[in-house]
């Protein structure tokens, strides 16, 4: 390997930083023919005005005073935190951009643009082959056509917002009748990415009469009540409890009520029940409503993608009860579902709940009980009589306050967001052009999480999870990350990243980052330390950290002659692949600011 020396400067500079193993390398591209390193690195970077105000998002039903908003410069550092909470990672092009529009500018532009499909991705993999042969696609393809649109995608803050309401609204291709269908699986994420933009309500609506969702939770084909049968009560739970408003009562500021000291629940089994009833006659579409056709013998080629329609002969004619609202006995199934949706949609926890696990994926861990209630204030009403106005909401945690404060420790960053910010710092493209991915989700080789693959309705980690008898814990804080994260998740990871880095990922390693810029400054290590810095912290690495990467960097001698070429080629890769290695194995860099 002509890299193998790399496995001498790894072990002993991780030591230093955190701790890790070595490796030898491949790499088959020349360092040399990369441009000559720049005088300053961050000369070309644009600083702009930001229009946000300091103060964060106003409250509904408030006018902002233009005076009292002050304009303040974006550096490149600030413009690379907020597009560490609001994308998959900055680039030096989209930090440049960010830095010359301001946040909100920016914002706006996002939601402004077309949503590229995953399912016509499919398609076009499917009709792709060569000489006419269609290719057969499963679930696997859905992955390639995630990370296109992750490390590629220009729409990066829907990209960003699906990916964390996949983790609320979860379905998972570990289910052995949800892996067989990846143009529904396509389509689901599809949906979350568009209503997710949208309003709440037409989001929950879209996710309870998905036929994935439907299939995930079994509310389809899920039959009225006869006799001692009942009908199947989990979407039914699921949907209060996971998806709209949790299991206790909250104040505004997501602060649990109390009762005598006890906290007051949000529903009993009995509601479960009345709700669970009107979710029954509910099966895949088609022309008909045969019998056949409910229990999916017969099939209809569109139906893993069209919203499940109501058989009469199988929904529930009986009064319904739930969450103080009844509806008589005999009510259309289509007005049945309408009721029960804006009931859920319309009760004062939904602002709370959901608000707060998009800041919680988005930017922090533990907001305060001021920040969700002012993104709560968001979802009641968008200042313009609305609610749920999933953009406002967005605004609310993008703009607050606390999160473009940047000098706090606020989340560990999941796995996946880890390698997504890599693969897009350092412009990874794809070989054949399709990001073709296995899954990540092996613990000891891998990251322990593959999207659209958690182990259970609860997704990969419980937003309140906090690790037992630990500091945090003990202060009341939670980390839902470190619900996946233990001794051999931490290897896999870095032993993972030693390889992506080097070899490249996904299918055939057809997945790579192009580090010609940062090749360009392996001579100068102080300006690629300062790159990677930015790029991958934010700016935020404190000075002990960073003599201790450049140490390990001035290790590695760099000293070109006419005869030592190929050892100039060896030391320059091993530079940079140090600086990035170290950086991403650094506490520092595992908990984002």
């Amino acid at each position: 390997m002509v890299l193998s020396n790399f496995k001498r400067f790894l072990p002993i500079a991780v030591l230093s930083i955190l701790a890790a193993c070595g490796g030898s390398v491949s790499d088959t591209t020349n360092p040399q023919e990369a441009q000559a390193p720049q005088s300053k690195f961050l000369a070309y970077m644009i600083a702009g005005a930001s229009t946000d105000s300091g103060s964060g998002t106003l409250a509904a039903g408030t006018s902002s005073n233009s005076s009292a908003v002050a304009a303040a410069t974006m550096t490149p550092e600030a413009a690379a935190h907020f597009l560490a909470q609001a994308s998959f990672g900055p680039t030096s092009a989209t930090i440049a951009e960010l830095a010359s529009m301001g946040t909100s500018a920016w914002i706006t532009a996002q939601f402004s643009m077309p949503q590229n499909m995953h399912r016509s991705y499919l398609n076009y993999y499917a009709s792709s082959a060569s000489s006419g042969v269609t290719r057969k696609v499963v679930s696997e393809q859905f992955l390639g056509s995630f990370w296109q649109q992750a490390i590629s995608g220009p729409d990066q803050l829907r990209q960003r917002v699906a990916f964390a309401l996949s983790q609320i609204f979860v379905i998972s291709t570990k289910d052995d009748a949800i892996y067989p269908e990846p143009y529904g699986v396509a389509n689901y994420y599809d949906m979350l990415a568009r209503r997710g933009l949208l309003n709440f309500r037409d989001l929950l609506e879209g996710v309870a009469l998905h036929p994935l969702m439907g299939t995930y939770l079994s509310h389809i084909h899920n039959v009225k009540e006869d006799g001692t049968r009942m009908p199947d009560e989990n979407f039914a739970r699921e949907v209060m409890q996971l998806m709209t408003i949790g299991l206790y009562q909250l104040n505004q500021d997501g602060s649990v009520k109390l009762a005598d000291g006890k906290p007051q629940l949000t529903y009993e089994h009995e509601d479960i029940m009345g709700l669970a009833k009107v979710f029954t006659g509910w099966s895949w579409a088609g022309p008909d409503q045969s019998e056949s056709r409910f229990y999916g013998y017969t099939v209809y080629s569109d139906r893993a993608w069209t919203p499940m329609q109501n058989y009469t002969a199988y929904h529930s004619t009986s009064e319904k009860s739930f969450l103080g609202v009844t509806i008589p006995a005999g009510t259309n199934a289509t007005t049945e579902v309408k009721i029960a949706l804006d009931t859920l949609f319309n009760h004062p926890n939904v602002g709370p709940f959901i608000g707060r696990q998009l800041i919680q994926h988005l930017v922090t861990s533990n907001p305060s009980p001021a920040y969700v209630s002012r993104v709560a204030a968001a979802f009641n009403n968008n200042g313009s009589g609305v609610r749920g106005d999933m953009k406002a909401v967005i605004r609310a945690i993008l703009l607050d306050s606390e999160a473009t404060e940047a000098t706090n420790p606020k989340k560990l960053r999941e796995p996946l967001l880890r390698l997504a910010n890599f693969l897009r710092a350092f412009n990874a493209t794809s070989s054949n052009g399709w990001f073709l991915s296995w899954g990540t989700s092996d613990v000891n080789t891998a990251l322990a999480q593959t999207v659209l693959q958690s182990p259970s309705v609860f997704n990969f980690y419980r937003p309140m999870y906090s690790p037992p008898g630990s500091a945090l814990s003990n202060a009341g804080q939670v980390s839902a990350e470190l619900q996946i994260t233990s001794g051999p998740s931490i290897t896999g990871y870095l032993n993972f990243l030693q390889q992506v880095m080097q070899y490249g990922f996904g299918v055939d390693d057809n997945i790579r980052a192009d580090y010609t810029k940062e090749w360009a400054l392996a001579a100068t290590p102080e300006l690629l330390v300062d790159r990677v810095n930015l790029l991958l912290m934010s700016g935020s690495m404190s000075s002990t950290l960073r003599a201790k990467i450049l140490a390990a960097l001035n290790s590695v001698v760099l000293d070109p002659k006419p005869w030592n070429g190929a050892d100039t080629i060896i030391a320059t890769k091993n530079r940079v692949y140090l600086a990035i290695y170290l950086t991403m194995a650094s506490p520092e860099y595992l908990v984002q600011k």
